[in-house]
């Protein structure tokens, strides 16, 4: 059960990112989408989307990764 609950942690931002990727996509073939009003903001929207989704992804996978003691030592973090 705890696997799926990851699955579904990892799709929503996953899915996030890659309609961020779609906008961003658009913009630059000129397809703008019904309910944004500007191109320039379809882009910056789209960006952003894309950055957060990546950014929970990779910062889940280096919060596993720490927990199970499978990071470089530059990746550690410093006990007190």
């Amino acid at each position: 059960m705890s696997r799926i609950i990851a699955l579904i942690i990892m799709l929503v931002p996953g899915i996030i990112a890659a309609y961020g990727i779609k906008l961003m996509r658009d913009m630059f073939f000129g397809i703008q989408a019904s309910w944004l009003p500007a191109l320039w903001l379809q882009f910056v929207l789209g960006f952003i989307m894309m950055a957060l989704g990546v950014g929970f992804i990779g910062g889940f996978l280096l919060h596993r990764d720490r927990k199970n003691n499978k990071v470089q030592k530059r990746f550690k973090t410093a006990k007190k």
